[in-house]
Order: C-alpha cells, then structure tokens, then sequence
C-alpha cells in the first residue's frame, strides 16, 4: 500500500495484531522473510492471540553489514532503480528450483513495482530495522517452527541462521533442499509437510 507513512516489522506486527483481534480467536501465524519478523513481534506482543508461529526464511535480526553495503543497498533500492534492480535480483533469491511460472511472475513484480509510488513504499520497506523483533525473541512463548531454504541467499549460512533463531525461540528447524528464501512456492510440497505436522503437533496440545 502506497498510502502508509511508515513501513517496517513494528507496523506490520500491528497490522496482524488487529486482525487477529477481530477475528476474535488465537491463530497461528504465518510469516515469510520481513513478514516472519513482524509475526514474532505480534507473538511477543500478544501472546494470547498467537497460537503458534511459522517463519520461513525469518529475518529477526539485523544482519552484518559494512557501511559500504547498506549504501549501495540504499542505492539500489532507490526509487528510480527500484525496478530494475529488484528484477535482476530476485532470480538470486529463487536459487535452487524455480517454479514454473517464475518468469511470468517476476514480470508481474517488476511491472508492480513501476506503477506510482509502489517503488517508493518497497524503498522504504527494505530500510527496515529488526533490531526491535530481536530484542522481544525471549518475550515469544508460543510454539515455533522455522523453514528455511538451504540455499537462501540472503543469509551467509542458512543452517546456522535458522539454528540461531530456533535456539532463540525453542522452535522446530526444517530446512529444505533446492530452496532460496521462497521455499514456499519453490518447493511448496515439502513446505506445506512440514506446516501441516506443526499444526498437528499444536492442535494434539490442545
């Protein structure tokens, strides 16, 4: 939404908190890449909305970066190259096995990306902060599963990545073959396996 003023895991964490709040019951949450930050921050937040937790390729933590990084980040994400940067970028984030309609899909992206200030809202989002999410892992008490892609990108070692935030938060690893950050629509069979096992699992907790 080009709309908002701000962008980022303590604004999306909101978001799913008023949901939840209207849907009036617990649920487990569901969150990919800046999207499972924002699910731990709703978890620490509102415990007693969240029933579990499931976050694939998770950033919950801000990575090591040098000053030299960010700013090419910076420029990269740009408004003006926003499109075009992101178009050469994201087959890195689908190493491993691509879905079939990959090229179709990155053309929609690409094409959202260039209507009106959608370049502006994604500029904003990839400067987001999880210095907050990290600090509020030991407030989650919920159950917690952790997917992640052996060959995401977006972490110098995935296993250990996925290790640090099970540690952090009790939780379940899965990690998944010829996957990159979206093993959900790479390898979404052996994905879906692992969450249906998870749901199981809170669901014979009662």
């Amino acid at each position: 939404d080009t709309m908002f003023s701000s962008y980022g895991d303590i604004e999306t964490a909101g978001d799913v908190v008023a949901l939840l709040g209207e849907l009036g019951s617990p649920a487990v949450v569901v969150g990919n890449s800046l999207g499972a930050g924002s699910a731990a921050l709703a978890a620490a937040q509102r415990p007693d909305l969240v029933l579990g937790l499931v976050l694939i390729g998770p950033f919950v933590r801000n990575g090591k970066v040098s000053p030299m990084q960010r700013l090419l980040l910076r420029v990269a994400t740009a408004p003006p190259w926003a499109a075009i940067s992101w178009k050469g970028y994201l087959p890195k984030l689908y190493a491993g096995r691509r879905p079939g309609d990959f090229d179709e899909y990155r053309d929609r992206v690409v094409a959202s990306l260039r209507r009106p200030g959608y370049a502006k809202a994604f500029s904003l989002t990839t400067r987001t902060s999880h210095a907050l999410v990290e600090a509020r892992l030991a407030d989650v008490s919920a159950p917690a599963l952790v997917v992640m892609g052996e060959q995401d990108p977006d972490f110098p070692d995935p296993q250990a990545e996925a290790d640090w935030v099970a540690r952090a938060l009790h939780a379940e690893v899965v990690m998944v073959p010829e996957a990159g950050h979206y093993p959900q629509s790479q390898q979404p069979d052996i994905t879906t396996a692992a969450v249906l096992r998870f749901l199981e699992k809170i669901h014979d907790r009662g």
